[in-house]
């Protein structure tokens, strides 16, 4: 893994290039979502791909794109996801949250700004149909599962080919409900990005960076997302 050092006047700021990085560009203005690969915006910018499981193990005809942008107030998302079988809830609901939308098909976002502090994150789920959830993590918290009364303000769109058997979920999450701080130039965050897709006894379940156990909820085996202009 190749390390590179970039030096902005007296801080000398350190992060991989490699597996287990992904780089978020720059925008100069926000834009609507469209969940559109082709947009003007997002056709240059380089994805990630995930197409393993949380072990390690392979998931074949899953193979993701994960494309990332961020601008002065926020920090976008855009999931290119193939399927083999759907797992949709029904009558869905995009105008207000869906509580265990994982139980479903969805793509998700795990991201967190402290890196003294691992067990606290942010989770950010959207299905095929546009259903979404956003969760405030605290592993040591007495109660964690009532993260998913926080409100963190995120857009969500989603498109579904059902023909070509794909769908794209964008998201658009405001910097200021996963940091306290502004966004900057080479600020990392702490990421992970996972699928749950189809319907037992076939469901699928794909990690960028796997974890190591059949649980997405391992901080540990987080990477990296960098902001750069």
């Amino acid at each position: 893994m190749k390390a590179l050092v970039l030096l902005l006047g007296c801080t000398s700021i350190m992060f991989a290039d490699g597996p287990g990085l992904i780089s978020s560009p720059f925008v100069k203005s926000d834009f609507p979502l469209t969940a559109n690969p082709s947009a003007r915006h997002w056709k240059s910018v380089k994805p990630v791909y995930m197409a393993n499981g949380p072990t390690g193990e392979a998931v074949a005809n899953h193979e993701t794109a994960i494309r990332s942008l961020w601008s002065e107030q926020a920090i976008y998302f855009l999931f290119t996801c193939p399927y083999e079988q759907l797992h949709l809830r029904p009558n869905p609901s995009t105008t207000s949250e869906t509580n265990n939308l994982w139980d479903w098909d969805v793509a998700e976002v795990f991201i967190g700004s402290d890196f003294d502090n691992i067990n606290h994150y942010y989770e950010f789920e959207v299905s095929p149909q546009g259903e979404w959830v956003d969760l405030d993590i605290h592993h040591d918290a007495p109660h964690p599962a009532d993260g998913w009364t926080w409100q963190s303000g995120f857009e969500s769109k989603a498109r579904l080919d059902t023909a070509k058997k794909i769908f794209w979920v964008e998201m658009k999450i405001p910097f200021s409900a996963i940091d306290k701080r502004p966004p900057a130039n080479y600020r990392e965050f702490r990421i992970n990005f996972y699928r749950c897709q189809g319907a037992d006894p076939n469901r699928k379940y794909l990690a960028w960076q796997p974890t190591g156990k059949v649980n997405f909820h391992v901080p540990e085996a987080f990477g990296r997302l960098v902001l750069r202009k």
